[in-house]
C-alpha cells in the first residue's frame, strides 16, 4: 500500500488550530510547520508506511486550469506570506524525516496525487489517500482507501458513492453539474447535489447524459421537464467545468514505487531544523522512534 499525502489540508488545520504564539529565533510564527510535522510523525508512527509520498500546491495562479478558465479560484484570499513562508519549511522537513514531497508550478497537488497513483498502480500497488478533500475521492479503485485522517474516518472504493453521493468514476462529472464553489468554479444553474447525484446515478458520465437529454425529461426528479433546456443551454459551461474538476493523472515526474520508499530519518538535521523553529524535544524523539521503526 502506498500512502499519498494532501499536504494543503494538514498545513492549514495546523494555521488554524495551533497556537499562534510559536515562533522561532527571529520571530516568524511557526506553528503550521509544527502541526503539520506532528501529523506526519504520527501517521509513521500509526501505520509505518514502506511507501509514502506528500504534494504540495505551488500553481496558485500560474497553473494548467488558470489557463483554461482565469475565474478558477478567484475568490480565494491569497496566503499571508507567514504561511507561504511555513509551506516551504513543512517540505524541507518531510525530506528531513525521509518522506519523498513533490509540488509543480503548473499541476496541483491533486494532479500530483493522480499521477503517483496512476504509476504506483501500474507497479501492482494500491493506494491510500489521506485528504478530506472529496475531489480527490475520484482517483479511488478497488482495493484503494480514502483516509480523512482528522475526522479518523477510513472508506474503501465500495463506500465512496454513500459517503459523497456519487461513485468515485463520476464524482468529476458530477462536480461539472453542480460546480464548486471553493475553487470557482461555475456548474449548470438549478442543478444541485441532489440532482445532480440522481443523474450520476442513472449515466455512466457526461457525455451518456448528453447522449440522452430528451429522456432526462421523464426521470422522477422535481422540475425534470426543465432539466433538459437548462443542460443544453449550459453545455459548455458543463464541459468547461468538467475539464477543471477532473484530475490530471500524467504530470510529467519520472517516478516509480523506489522513489516513494521511505527513508531513514536524517536525525541531526532534525534536531538541528527542530531548534531553530523552537520546537523543543517531542518532534527529535519521534523522529528518533521512526528511525527505530526504518531498521
Amino acid at each position: 500500500m502506498v500512502y499519498l499525502i494532501d499536504a494543503s489540508v494538514y498545513i492549514f488545520r495546523a494555521w488554524f488550530s495551533m497556537p499562534p504564539d510559536l515562533r522561532d529565533a527571529d520571530g516568524n510564527p511557526t506553528h503550521a510547520v509544527y502541526g503539520f510535522a506532528r501529523f506526519i510523525g504520527d501517521l509513521i508512527e500509526r501505520r509505518q508506511p514502506r511507501y509514502l509520498g506528500v504534494a504540495f500546491d505551488e500553481s496558485h495562479g500560474s497553473g494548467h486550469r488558470h489557463a483554461l478558465f482565469p475565474a478558477y479560484k478567484a475568490n480565494r484570499e491569497p496566503a499571508p506570506p507567514e504561511l507561504k513562508r511555513q509551506f516551504a519549511l513543512c517540505r524541507e522537513f518531510c525530506r528531513l524525516l525521509g518522506v519523498s514531497e513533490y509540488a509543480s508550478k503548473e499541476f496541483e497537488a491533486d494532479d500530483l496525487i493522480g499521477t503517483l497513483a496512476t504509476r504506483v498502480r501500474a507497479e501492482g500497488l494500491r493506494v491510500t489517500l489521506v485528504t478530506r478533500d472529496k475531489d480527490l475521492s475520484q482517483l479511488i479503485g478497488p482495493g484503494d482507501r480514502f483516509w480523512d485522517y482528522s475526522d479518523s474516518a477510513e472508506y474503501a472504493y465500495e463506500e465512496i458513492a454513500a459517503r459523497f453521493g456519487v461513485a468515485p468514476e463520476r464524482m468529476a462529472d458530477y462536480l461539472a453539474l453542480t460546480g464548486d464553489a471553493v475553487d470557482n468554479i461555475p456548474g449548470v444553474p438549478g442543478v444541485g447535489p441532489k440532482t445532480a447525484a440522481a443523474l450520476m446515478g442513472r449515466y455512466a458520465s457526461l457525455d451518456a447524459l448528453y447522449d440522452d437529454l430528451d429522456a432526462v425529461a421523464h426521470l422522477p426528479l422535481r422540475g425534470a421537464s426543465r432539466l433538459p433546456e437548462k443542460l443544453r443551454q449550459h453545455r459548455d459551461a458543463a464541459y468547461l467545468a468538467r475539464s477543471l474538476t477532473r484530475i490530471h493523472c500524467e504530470a510529467p515526474l519520472p517516478v516509480s514505487r523506489t522513489d516513494l520508499q521511505r527513508r531513514e530519518p536524517d536525525l541531526r538535521s532534525v534536531g538541528e531544523f527542530c531548534q531553530r523553529h523552537g520546537f523543543g524535544a517531542m518532534l527529535p524523539r519521534q523522529a528518533e522512534r521512526i528511525a527505530r521503526l526504518a531498521a
